[in-house]
């Protein structure tokens, strides 16, 4: 398991893009510094689920990064464990919103891939038909990427990155793309992966609802540069949870939204 500690993190860039995004602020020349993250200061706890939610284009997906060990702080530090993160590390895996599945492979060589440093091939097979299972492809071993619909090739994802036996799991939006009904799915199996192996997962997400049914903690991060707007422990509401019984969750739901500008949910 993983305690992180993200102390006084900025990240600021210079901005070089001649043709502008949609979500691009107007005012914002080529050349000119962009404020992304300002004083961030979390801490969380050894085996937390983390669901982070914000606006597109807050610096939720940067600081994640900044957490993988894919980008640097502008200033300020990301501690794991007690060492700061300088880099990528087996230790802390990170699923990447998009596919990252190598499609000339199948799921069996996938999962293979994380567990290579396994010299006994018994053992090495063990291991991946373990994860495999565990996520429910029992059967589809042999089965090539293209052939896999969008929550088994989620599923397929989560079992390459738990073979490994990270501290720490990242996930960017894993639920992107999926249907209202794989989706919920998705989610159920996320809660249930978490509780039976224990580690730390940080996950971003959009939906404020994927956050208050699986999270231990959930971060709203809001406002241009990214600021902390909350950070609060969900933790005495127990699995599985219905926002719709549970006061708790419905107030802290309608406290989210009114944070980010909305007044009114149906």
């Amino acid at each position: 398991m993983a305690h992180i500690k993200i102390e006084n993190l900025n990240k600021r860039y210079i901005n070089r893009r001649k043709t502008r995004r949609d979500d691009d602020n107007p005012e914002t020349k080529v050349g000119a510094e962009v404020v992304v993250l300002q004083d961030i200061n979390l801490e969380f706890e050894d085996g937390e689920m983390v669901c982070i939610l914000g606006s597109s284009g807050c610096g939720k997906s940067t600081m994640l990064r900044m957490l993988a060990g894919f980008d640097r702080p502008t200033s300020g530090r990301i501690l794991i464990d007690g060492e700061q993160v300088k880099g990528p590390s087996s230790n802390y895996i990170y699923v990447f919103q998009h596919n990252g599945l190598l499609p000339w492979m199948t799921i069996w060589q996938n999962v293979e891939l994380g567990v290579r440093h396994i010299k006994d091939e018994e053992e090495r097979g063990d291991v991946i038909q373990e994860y495999i299972d565990m996520v429910e492809l029992t059967g589809f071993e042999d089965h090539h990427i293209y052939q896999l619909s969008g929550g088994m090739r989620r599923r397929a994802e989560l079992a390459r990155a738990l073979a490994v036996e990270p501290d720490m799991l990242i996930m960017d939006e894993p639920f992107t793309g999926l249907d209202f009904l794989t989706r919920m799915k998705m989610r159920e199996e996320v809660v249930n992966m978490h509780e039976y192996i224990g580690k730390t997962i940080v996950m971003v997400t959009h939906d404020i609802d994927d956050a208050l049914v699986m999270g231990d903690r959930i971060v709203l991060m809001a406002g241009t540069p990214a600021e902390v707007k909350v950070s609060q422990k969900i933790l005495d509401v127990p699995h599985p949870r219905n926002l719709e019984k549970e006061p708790t969750l419905c107030n802290l739901r309608e406290e989210l939204y009114l944070k980010l500008g909305v007044s009114h949910v149906a």
